[in-house]
């Protein structure tokens, strides 16, 4: 957790905002995700979400479900996961890494072994879709106990009340879900999160990042100018599933450096964060 605050800190200080990509671990093949991983941070990523791949991802696009059955059909296991986070924190004791997934395997292995596990491993933080804040209360704590920031989401429909409760947990940033649907399923309207991002920070003390429908330098750049974090994931998944392996890492640099080169001109002259966590 302490990676991400320093990671924030220092991007408040410069006045930028922080890129979080997002790749499954294992797609398309478990060589190539630390190498993956490893260009993410070359081209500008300050956090990184690493996909536990799941059966039933609910909240996941037709793309980034196909990169979980890619996943799966290379036999990539939470705890495999877990071990490419080991793999990559071996050159890279910077990059927080965040763990993004869903209930299932967490339970099946064990809430207190994940997080010890999970800690150990070099990971950062956690954010598990179908954990609402009702019910993470104590899987909050667990994490907190072993160094991991709590993560959770937030929505265009989530009330006040919600939105405290989620404030009241949070550790890292909270992730706000831009529009109504599954990843990559619809265009941004940049106005209406700028409308809601105010509220938010009013009663909740982390940073704010914003994903769900980014898939260009533009867009990216119109979210860092009211966001403290700039989410992309199914865009770079599509990069991914149309090169070929031994061409993914430079197809994804030069899409991902493009994203982080928008961010930066627009966050340059936009008076730098105002988050108050």
């Amino acid at each position: 957790m302490k990676r991400i605050q320093a990671v924030f800190a220092r991007l408040q200080a410069q006045g930028r905002k922080a890129l979080i990509p997002f790749i499954t671990a294992g797609d398309p093949d478990p060589a190539l995700t630390v190498p993956l991983l490893q260009t993410l941070v070359r081209a500008g990523a300050d956090i990184i979400e690493l996909g536990v791949p799941f059966s039933d991802p609910m909240a996941d696009g037709p793309t980034i479900q196909r990169a979980s059955e890619r996943a799966l059909a290379k036999g990539v296991s939470l705890r495999q996961v877990l071990g490419l986070v080991r793999d990559f924190r071996a050159a890279d004791q910077e990059t927080p890494i965040v763990l993004m997934g869903y209930a299932n395997p967490i339970e099946a292995m064990g809430v207190e072994a994940f997080a010890a596990a999970a800690g150990d491993a070099g990971a950062d933080g956690v954010l598990v879709v179908d954990y609402p804040p009702e019910e993470g209360i104590d899987f909050a704590h667990t994490l907190r106990r072993h160094g991991l920031a709590p993560i959770f989401l937030l929505a265009p429909t989530s009330s006040a009340a919600r939105i405290a409760q989620v404030g009241a947990l949070a550790g890292g940033y909270i992730y706000y879900v831009s529009l109504k649907g599954v990843t990559g399923s619809a265009a941004l309207d940049v106005a209406a999160v700028a409308a809601r991002i105010p509220d938010i920070r009013a009663r909740t003390g982390v940073p704010v990042g914003v994903g769900f429908g980014i898939r260009d330098a533009a867009t990216a750049a119109a979210v860092a100018k009211i966001a403290d974090a700039v989410v992309v994931g199914s865009r770079i998944i599509e990069e991914i599933e149309q090169s070929v392996p031994a061409q993914a890492c430079a197809n994804v640099l030069a899409l991902v450096a493009e994203i982080r080169r928008g961010m930066d001109a627009a966050t340059s002259t936009s008076g730098g964060t105002t988050w108050a966590g």
